[in-house]
């Protein structure tokens, strides 16, 4: 076909050209993301009971519950969270699960359990969630030009009404959009406060009251009447639907008419706030944008843009900001590896050019790079391959190997013209000789992507666009120089060819005139490091062997993490109180904190009290606890800032605790895992939750044996419980039923109806306004006889001590200690662990966390590796007819990971994903230069050269293609050196592994790999001559 192909370049260039075209079409039209569409489904069961404590939710709900969500096929793990008035059980599944299907098995089991529930408790909202429903980001409502730490004024309600009924609703009309979550909201209250002595003596109760309100508020259907021939519709219609229409209900007693603004001061008011937002101080309603699964990032974000110019335009007095967005975080990411892929080729072309010194030739290898990367993102589009983090990085890691191919052939070419071929014979022999050793070479790349791209979970599908990517690349840049490089090549020398052979000269010059000083430089490095090699023969063999147990003892010793150290410049700081204070005392905390620790934070977004999303994007509060997210311009001023805000708190108030989190961008959905380094589930001798002194009592002894690391406390809260008197009760004839109206009321929580206005509904209330717990003991109720009875003698305090939060999982309740340490720290704690269990038989404690699982990602990459290396050993002996020489090939790959985990470690660096990743591509590219030497030392024993002048041959042959391949390699890398940012730290430690496998694995291919060749195949001719 070479012979064919060479003597048509007009039809291989129109083709090309055809190729190209198409190619630029397609690419236009592909997807750009963050990350893989890697879909991670979760379910979230949350139930909401207002006054319930800890021990009842858990003991009512969420313990039946979870036994039978435990049930469901396919779960991963459960877990759960009790606490005052809320509980939530999180359903974890594995990647790529029918969340469709699990949702509807869910929601099956809830009913199941709901049938041995208390009928008071209301069926819990199940919300199924994947990565994709992470927030593209959040947007911000508030007045213009509202002071900071204000409280809302009365206009904050109309402004909430604006952002449910007028911007949500713009927002969720968008493509683009899938929903608009919403937090912050304030509603109205209609109150209706009784007259007390105007009741008393017109005999009035509330009860009737509330009757009233019930029997006015009607909405009836179309009736229906038939009158001979003819149809009438008869609507009957008697809504509240305002505050007047309350006031001018109707009584009638005894007779009498009365209305209800004659008995009751019946105003309209913003409710208590149950939660507060705050935008940089200020006052404002928070919408989460959610995108569709397939739309893109830049064309939500374009359009979001455009709806807030325009309300922005037509409503003045309102600010709209944008933060936490994840489109900032894909431009700089797509922008800075689009750079890098351009650095990588650029560095490529430098290590062309200063090699061959003759820019056709240099331009000509070149010429692959772009041909190569237009082909593979031709079969992204053909693949539903999107442009992300990981499909882009497997681009540039691609780039060097791409002109590995082009190199070879070109030498190989420029060899045989050297021989006396004539230019057509050098082109078709140099390309045929080499393909088979290439095509060898390549399998052997894509061969350990082979257990990446089909092994199961996170780790398969977030690499599946890298392998593919670079398995793509380097199959497209063989047919380039296999098919074109031939073609152009005997196009740019037909005419030098043609002249030289006229003047009777030689189309390449003779060996000495064509070798730079460079290259003379180098065959002298060269040989003088060979010979001392085969000198010292039997210590460069002994050094090799003590490799072996040197890789097991670096991986033993070295830190194992699930993911690499990512630098962040915000992140989400969760405030625990441990206090009961109420959400308005929350509220002026964080904006004291954020006040003392404003300098360097670029902008904040708190919120404070119970959340009104709908999705479990955000963490769950309490009126207690706060969540604030911060940004800062740089890294080190974010460092600075979180200090500042951790020290603060810790000063100004002690019994406070802070943790910090990571914003919640999609790298942190895919690669945290949720767990702290070592987590410690305590439980009783009969495996259940132990009580607060066995749990104090424990992390008492870890802080003594453990000063150095944080020990958390175990968060506990102290409730005041009103306990009914039932014998008082009885003797004053007070039901339960009476005794709760009448807390109602007091407390203003006695809802009557609601009155639906747009979106939203508004209570109305019969009672006084809020009270607290002295005027509630301090108020009466009215007997049977009439009589007050004082609520003091019906009711008792009691302080109850107890945990804040009641946990549990698939093997039931626990109380957890998590726990930051390194490793060597996590092991002295867990050898502790089993001491203290040995000497307390009523304490049993199960250690998890990113420690054990860390481990086991790992070991499942390592035998990735061990399956890669049978892959490359089989490939490498059906290629060389051989069972020894794949051995001597691959054992290099011993060397190469002993020194990759050494630099690591050296560098204080753990083994993570992304670095044995690293180990396993360069497994795969390290071993083509010594596939190349042996299959050339091996040509030339076939032609009857002795062993010895075989390797030398070979040896000076294929330094310089050696060299050359594997600096282009190592080159197209260096973008990747720098880090600072999400993506850089994340791609760092993968690309470190391969850059220190390429310059290791090269040295070995060129020294070593010959000595061990020679010292096996020396014996074997020994015994051939005997």
């Amino acid at each position: 076909m070479i012979k064919y192909l060479i003597h048509r370049p007009v039809a291989v260039t129109m083709i090309l050209i055809a190729l190209v075209v198409i190619g630029i079409v397609g690419i236009k039209n592909i997807p750009v993301s963050l990350m893989p569409d890697i879909d991670i489904p979760q379910i979230t069961v949350q139930e909401s009971m207002p006054g319930c404590s800890a021990q009842e939710m858990e003991k009512r709900v969420i313990a039946p519950l979870r036994g039978q969500l435990a049930q469901v096929s396919g779960v991963k793990s459960i877990s759960s969270d009790s606490r005052m008035d809320v509980g939530n059980i999180l359903l974890k599944f594995e990647p790529g699960a029918n969340i469709d299907m699990l949702f509807i098995e869910v929601n099956e089991k809830i009913d199941m359990a709901m049938g041995n529930m208390p009928k008071d408790v209301v069926r819990p909202k199940v919300i199924k969630a994947s990565a994709s429903d992470i927030p593209a980001f959040f947007l911000n409502v508030s007045f213009r030009g509202e002071p900071s730490g204000q409280e809302a004024s009365a206009k904050f309600a109309q402004l909430s009404d604006f952002a449910r009924n007028v911007v949500c609703r713009r927002l969720e009309q968008l493509p683009s959009t899938a929903m608009v979550d919403m937090s912050g909201l304030t509603t109205s209250e209609i109150q209706c406060v009784p007259d007390a002595d105007k009741l008393a003596a017109l005999g009035i109760t509330v009860e009737e009251l509330q009757r009233a309100l019930a029997e006015n508020d009607i909405r009836l259907s179309a009736l229906t009447v038939v009158d001979g021939i003819y149809q009438y519709n008869v609507h009957f219609d008697s809504q509240i639907l305002t505050v007047d229409d309350v006031r001018n209900v109707y009584i009638n007693h005894e007779g009498r008419m009365l209305q209800l603004k004659d008995l009751c001061k019946i105003e309209e008011h913003p409710a208590i706030r149950r939660n507060i937002v705050r935008h940089n101080g200020k006052n404002c309603v928070t919408l989460c944008i959610i995108k569709q699964n397939d739309a893109q990032m830049d064309e939500l974000k374009s359009e979001v843009d455009n709806v807030i110019a325009d309300l922005e335009k037509t409503y003045p007095d309102l600010e709209f900001d944008i933060t936490r967005d994840q489109t900032e975080l894909l431009s700089y990411s797509i922008n800075n590896l689009e750079w890098n892929l351009l650095a990588a080729a650029f560095f490529t072309l430098l290590v062309l050019l200063f090699f061959m010194r003759k820019w056709r030739l240099a331009m000509l290898v070149a010429l692959s790079i772009p041909l190569s990367l237009l082909i593979t993102l031709l079969a992204f589009k053909l693949l539903g391959i999107s442009l992300n983090i990981i499909s882009l990085s497997g681009l540039i890691l691609g780039v060097g190997m791409i002109v590995d191919n082009s190199i070879i052939v070109i030498d190989n070419i420029l060899q045989k013209l050297h021989g006396g071929n004539t230019l057509a014979e050098a082109i078709c022999q140099g390309t045929a000789e080499v393909f088979t050793p290439m095509l060898s070479s390549v399998l052997t790349t894509c061969s350990v992507f082979v257990p990446l791209i089909f092994i199961g979970g996170m780790t398969g599908a977030l690499f599946y666009d890298q392998s593919m990517g670079i398995a793509i690349a380097l199959f497209a840049s063989l047919a380039v120089s296999m098919i074109v490089l031939p073609v152009y090549f005997k196009v740019l020398y037909q005419k030098v060819h043609k002249r030289k052979l006229e003047k009777g000269e030689a189309l390449v010059a003779d060996d000495e005139k064509n070798v730079t000083k460079t290259n003379r430089a180098i065959l002298r490095w060269y040989e003088k490091t060979q010979s001392w090699m085969f000198a010292h023969l039997r210590l460069c063999l002994f050094l090799f062997l003590l490799s072996a147990p040197g890789l097991v003892v670096m991986f033993l010793i070295s830190e194992k993490r699930q993911m690499p150290e990512v630098s962040y410049t915000d992140a989400i700081m969760y405030v625990d109180w441990n206090a009961g204070i109420s959400v308005q005392e929350n509220d002026r905390r964080i904006s004291q904190v954020l006040e003392h620790c404003k300098k360097g934070v670029e902008e904040t977004t708190s919120m404070v009290g119970t959340q009104d999303f709908l999705l479990f994007h955000t963490q769950d509060i309490t009126s207690s606890e706060a969540l604030v997210y911060f940004k800062c311009e740089s890294v080190d001023e974010f460092l600075q800032a979180k200090k500042r805000l951790q020290s603060y708190v810790a000063e100004a108030y002690p019994d406070a605790s802070v943790s910090f989190s990571p914003s919640g961008n999609l790298f942190d959905m895919i690669f945290s895992s949720g767990e702290p380094d070592l987590r410690l589930k305590l439980q009783d001798a009969g495996g259940h939750r132990p009580t607060v002194s066995q749990a104090m009592a424990f992390t008492d002894s870890l802080r003594q044996h453990f000063p150095e690391v944080m020990i958390p406390p175990v968060v506990t809260e102290e409730n005041l419980q009103l306990v009914a008197d039932v014998e008082q009760m009885t003797i004053y004839g007070i039901s339960y039923a009476q005794l709760c109206d009448r807390l109602r009321q007091i407390s203003g929580t006695n809802e009557a109806l609601r009155i639906n206005q747009g979106a939203g509904s508004v209570p109305v209330v019969i009672g006084s306004s809020k009270a607290d717990r002295e005027s509630i003991l301090s108020s009466s109720i009215d007997a049977k006889d009439g009589v007050s009875i004082p609520l003091s003698l019906l009711l008792k305090e009691r302080m109850a001590y107890d945990y804040k939060h009641l946990y549990g999982s698939e093997g039931g309740e626990y109380q957890p200690v998590d726990i930051q340490a390194s490793g060597k720290e996590v092991r002295r704690i867990l050898d502790f662990v089993s001491q203290y269990e040995a000497q307390h038989d009523d304490v049993r404690i199960v250690a998890s966390g990113d420690y054990f699982s860390s481990r086991q990602m790992i070991m499942g990459l390592v035998w990735i590796l061990v399956v890669a290396l049978l892959l490359l050993y089989f490939i490498l002996a059906a290629q060389f007819e051989s069972m020894i020489q794949p051995a001597i090939i691959l054992s290099e790959i011993v060397l190469d990971v002993f020194c990759v985990l050494l630099v690591l470690w050296l560098l204080g660096m753990s083994i993570d994903i992304m670095s044995m990743t690293g180990v396993i591509v360069m497994a795969g590219i390290v071993i083509n230069d010594s596939i190349l030497k042996i299959d050339t030392i091996n040509h030339h024993r076939r032609e009857g050269k002795p062993l010895m002048e075989a390797i030398e041959r070979a040896g000076h042959e294929r330094l310089m293609p050696i060299i050359m391949t594997s600096l282009t390699t190592i080159f197209s890398l260096l973008p990747f050196m720098s880090r600072g940012s999400i993506g850089a730290d994340m791609q760092f430690p993968l690309s470190l592994a391969i850059l220190i496998g390429m310059v290791i694995g090269t040295l070995v291919s060129i020294f070593f790999v010959p000595i061990l060749y020679y010292s096996i195949y020396r014996k074997k001719t020994d015994k051939t001559k005997n």
